[in-house]
C-alpha cells in the first residue's frame, strides 16, 4: 500500500495532498516546484493553456523580480507574507475551453526529478518590449505528473486546491504504525535479554542488526562491503518511513483525536450535508439556498456515500478474486519451473543412454538432439519467467490499490470519501480488467512432446529426428475424494484431469464392482466429472475407478476409490408413488388417508440385500380400521388393501389380532392388536429371505413369509380412521421378546 501513499513527485509520502482535476494528488509544496508560469504578453502558446478570464492583480505589491511574481501567482498567501488580504487570494480557479479543468498537452520538457512540466515557448522579438511595464503574470498552468494533463490557475493558486484529507488521515496512520514498528524492531543476534533496538536492516542477509552486533558480525568490508545497510522499516530514516515534518499528518492530532467536520469552502460556518450529483461535490445548505446548486440534481449525503462504499467495495470484490487466483497462479507457474527442470533432465538422459548405444554413428547427431532439448527447455523457462514477472508486477499493484481502498472504506469522513470515491471505483474497475481471460493460464507446458526413435537401420541415423506426437492417451483423472460421498444406498463420484494436462478428452468411463469385491462393471460413459449411482446394496463396500479416452485410444485408470455405503436404511414414504389419496406430511414421515377405503403407499429406499428394521408408529386409531403393514414390490396395487395382490406381503391388523397376507390369502391368525400409541416393527432379513413383524417390540406370531427374493420396498396401507409415523435409521433390536404362538 506505500505505493499510494507516495506522491509522484518526491517520491515520499503526501504531506498536504491536494486533488487534481484529474483526481490525481500530489503534495502542496510539490505542486509549487511542477506549475509553470506565463506572462499576459506571451500569446504564442497553445490557445488551449489560455486563462479563460483575465488574472487579477497578484496579492503581493508587484517587484522588479520575476520569483516574486511567481510566488504570488502560484501560491498568494506565501507570497503575501501574512498579510490581510492573503487568506481571501488562497483560493483556486481551474478553467478550460470545457470546463472540465483540463487543458491540451503538449510535448514537455522532463524535471530533475523525472516529472514533466511545460515547456515555455521563447517569446517573439519585441514581445517583451510591448509589455507594460510592470505586467505581473496572467496565469499559470500545472501538469500531473501521472497522466500529463494540464490545468489553468487564475489568481487563487494552489491553496485552492481541494485537500484530500483522507489521504492526509491515511498518511498519518500509516505513519503512526511505521513508527510504532520501528520502535518495537529489536536485533535478531544479540545474546543480551532483551535484545538491544535494531539500528540498521541489511536489504542482501534481511537481518536486524544492532551497532555493536553490525560491528561484530557484519563489518563493512570482505563480501559485506557491498551490502546496503538502511535503517529498520518505520524508522524516520528509512525510505518512506515518514520524516520529522510528520509527514501527510495536520493539525497535530494523535489517533485518538477526532478529525474537525469539513466545513464548505463557500460558507464557513456551515457543515457538508448534501451531494450535488451534477457537480460531483458536497456542498452545504446554503449553497441550495444562494449559490450555483439551487437547480442542480442533489441527494443526502450519507446516502450517496454509502452507495459509493457499497461501489467500490464490490469493486474491490472482483480485484480481491483476482488477486487471489493470481497468487495460486504464481506458486502454479513455479511448480512449472521445477517440473520443466525435472523434465528436461528426464529427457537429456534418456537421450545420452539411446545415443551412446548407436555409438561412434550417433555422436554429432546426439549433440544436435541435445541442443533441440536444452533450447526447448531454456525457451519453456524463459516463457514462464517472463509470465512471472508480469503476473508479479501485476499482482503487486493490485494488492496495493486493495489495501489502499480498504484503508479509505474505514474512513468515516462522507464528503472527503466522496472526493475521491469516483476515480478509485474506476481504478479499481480497470484493475479488473486487467486480468483479461486467459493472463492467469500458463503459456507453456512442463511436457516434452519429444520421443526417440531408435530402430531404424544404421544408415537412416543421419536422418534421426524427434517425433512429435499430435495427440496421446489421456493421462490418469485425478479422484476429487472430498467430493465423492455416499448417502443411503447411493455414492457419488468426482474427478478432474490433472493440471497443465493439453492431450484432449473426449469422455470419461467409471466402472464400479459389485460390492463384494467381483468384477467391475461400467456404470457410466460420458463427459461429465461427477456421477451419482443410485440402487446399490446397504452396508456394502464398492470400489470405483474412473479412466479417460480420447480418439488416440484409453487411458490408464485412476487410483481405486472405496466406498461405504450406510450401515441403516434412512428413507421416507415416497409421495411420487403414492396413491392420489395419501396424505403426507412432517417431511413425508407421517401418512393418513382421506378415503374410507385403504390406500397404499411405498416407502423411498429399496432392499435386495442385508438385513433392515423399520418401525411405524400409530399417531391416529378411530372405529377399529384394518392397516397393513410390510412390504412390495414398485408396481403393486395402491387402491386396495396391501397383500390382497401377488406383489405385497403384509400383514394387517385391528384392535384385537392380526393376520399375514399374500395373494388375498389370510394365515396365521394371532392376538394382539393396535391402538393409539402402539408401534409395529417390519424386520426384512434378506439373507435368511424372510419378513418379520413386531407389536410394540414383541414378535407378533412366527416368521410371517419365508423364501423372499428380489428387490422390496417399505409399503404400508390404511384409510383415514389412521395415521401413522415412520421411523428409519434403526439397528435391528437386540432383545427381541419371545413370539406369540398363534391360535390357528
Amino acid at each position: 500500500m506505500e505505493e499510494e501513499l507516495k506522491c509522484p513527485v518526491c517520491g515520499s509520502l503526501f504531506r498536504e495532498p491536494i486533488i487534481l482535476p484529474c483526481s490525481h494528488n500530489v503534495c502542496l509544496p510539490c505542486a509549487r516546484t511542477i506549475a509553470v508560469q506565463t506572462p499576459e504578453s506571451e500569446q504564442h502558446l497553445p490557445p488551449l493553456l489560455h486563462p479563460r478570464s483575465p488574472a487579477p492583480p497578484a496579492a503581493a505589491a508587484p517587484g522588479p523580480g520575476a520569483a516574486a511574481a511567481s510566488a504570488a501567482c502560484l501560491d498568494p498567501e506565501s507570497a503575501a507574507g501574512g498579510g490581510g488580504g492573503g487568506d481571501h487570494a488562497d483560493k483556486l480557479s481551474l478553467h478550460s475551453e470545457t470546463d472540465s479543468g483540463y487543458g491540451s498537452y503538449t510535448p514537455s520538457l522532463k524535471s530533475p526529478n523525472g516529472v514533466r512540466v511545460l515547456p515555455l515557448v521563447p517569446a517573439p522579438p519585441g514581445a517583451a518590449a510591448a509589455a507594460p511595464r510592470g505586467a505581473g503574470p496572467a496565469s499559470s498552468s500545472l501538469t500531473c505528473p501521472q497522466c500529463h494533463r494540464s490545468a489553468s490557475l487564475d489568481q487563487r493558486g494552489l491553496r485552492g486546491f481541494q485537500r484530500n484529507r483522507l489521504l492526509e488521515a491515511i498518511v498519518q496512520r500509516y505513519q503512526q504504525g511505521r513508527a510504532a514498528a520501528a520502535a518495537a524492531a529489536k536485533c535478531q543476534l544479540c545474546d543480551r535479554s532483551p535484545p538491544e533496538p535494531a539500528a540498521v536492516l541489511c536489504e542482501q542477509c534481511e537481518v536486524l542488526y544492532c551497532s555493536a552486533c553490525q560491528l561484530r558480525c557484519h563489518p563493512a568490508r570482505g563480501p559485506f562491503a557491498k551490502h546496503r545497510l538502511v535503517p529498520p522499516p518505520g524508522h524516520p530514516g528509512a525510505p518512506g518511513g515518514g520524516g520529522g515534518d510528520g509527514g501527510g499528518g495536520s493539525g497535530g492530532k494523535g489517533a485518538g483525536g477526532g478529525r474537525k467536520l469539513p466545513t464548505c469552502a463557500e460558507h464557513d460556518l456551515e457543515n457538508y450535508s448534501m451531494y450535488c450529483v451534477s457537480c460531483r461535490s458536497p456542498v452545504c445548505y446554503q449553497c441550495l439556498e444562494e449559490g450555483k446548486h439551487g437547480k442542480h440534481d442533489v441527494k443526502a449525503l450519507g446516502a450517496v456515500w454509502k452507495q459509493h462504499k457499497a461501489q467500490l467495495s464490490q469493486a474491490l470484490n472482483g480485484v480481491s478474486d483476482k488477486a487471489k487466483e493470481a497468487k495460486e497462479f504464481l506458486v502454479q507457474l513455479k511448480n512449472l519451473l521445477q517440473q520443466i527442470q525435472e523434465n528436461g533432465l528426464d529427457y537429456e538422459a534418456c537421450l545420452v543412454a539411446q545415443c551412446d548405444a548407436l555409438v561412434d554413428a550417433l555422436t554429432r547427431q546426439k549433440a544436435k538432439l541435445l541442443t533441440k532439448v536444452t533450447k526447448e527447455r531454456e525457451h519453456k523457462l524463459k516463457v514462464v519467467w517472463d509470465q512471472i514477472n508480469h503476473c508479479t508486477l501485476k499482482l503487486r499493484q493490485s494488492t496495493g490499490l486493495m489495501e489502499y481502498c480498504l484503508e479509505v472504506i474505514k474512513e468515516n469522513d462522507p464528503s472527503g470519501f466522496l472526493q475521491i470515491s469516483d476515480a478509485l471505483i474506476k481504478r479499481v474497475q480497470v484493475s479488473q480488467e486487467q486480468w483479461v481471460k486467459g493472463a492467469l493460464e500458463p503459456k507453456v507446458s512442463a511436457e516434452f512432446d519429444l520421443t526417440l526413435d531408435s530402430e531404424p537401420l544404421l544408415q537412416s541415423i543421419h536422418q534421426l529426428d524427434f517425433i512429435q506426437m499430435k495427440c496421446r492417451v489421456p493421462p490418469v483423472p485425478l479422484l476429487q475424494l472430498e467430493k465423492c460421498c455416499t448417502r443411503n444406498n447411493s455414492v457419488t463420484l468426482a474427478w478432474r484431469m490433472p493440471p497443465l494436462s493439453h492431450n484432449p478428452v473426449e469422455g470419461y468411463i467409471l466402472e464400479l464392482d459389485d460390492g463384494d469385491g467381483g468384477q467391475f462393471r461400467e456404470v457410466y460413459v460420458g463427459k461429465e466429472t461427477l456421477c451419482t449411482i443410485d440402487g446399490l446394496h446397504f452396508n456394502s463396500t464398492y470400489n470405483a475407478r474412473v479412466k479417460a479416452f480420447n480418439s488416440s485410444g484409453v487411458g490408464p485408470y485412476s487410483k481405486t476409490v472405496i466406498l461405504q455405503t450406510s450401515d441403516v436404511a434412512w428413507f421416507t414414504f415416497d409421495p411420487s408413488s403414492a396413491h392420489r389419496d395419501i396424505v403426507l406430511s412432517n417431511d413425508n414421515q407421517t401418512a393418513t388417508c382421506n378415503s374410507y377405503d385403504d390406500r397404499v403407499v411405498l416407502g423411498t429406499a429399496a432392499f435386495s440385500k442385508g438385513v433392515h428394521y423399520w418401525e411405524l408408529h400409530v399417531d391416529r386409531y378411530d372405529n377399529h380400521p384394518d392397516p397393513a403393514f410390510g412390504i412390495a414390490r414398485i408396481n403393486v396395487v395402491k387402491d386396495m388393501m396391501l397383500g390382497k395382490d401377488d406383489k405385497a406381503w403384509a400383514m394387517y391388523v385391528d384392535n384385537n389380532r392380526s393376520w399375514f397376507m399374500h395373494c388375498n390369502s389370510h394365515t396365521n391368525r394371532t392376538e394382539g392388536g393396535v391402538s393409539k400409541g402402539a408401534t409395529v416393527g417390519v424386520l426384512l432379513d434378506l439373507n435368511k429371505h424372510n419378513l418379520t413383524f413386531y407389536i410394540n417390540g414383541q414378535q407378533q406370531g412366527p416368521p410371517a413369509f419365508e423364501n423372499v427374493e428380489g428387490v422390496f420396498m417399505p409399503a404400508l396401507s390404511l384409510n383415514r380412521n389412521v395415521q401413522v409415523t415412520l421411523h428409519t435409521g434403526l439397528e435391528v433390536p437386540q432383545c427381541i421378546k419371545q413370539p406369540k404362538l398363534p391360535n390357528n
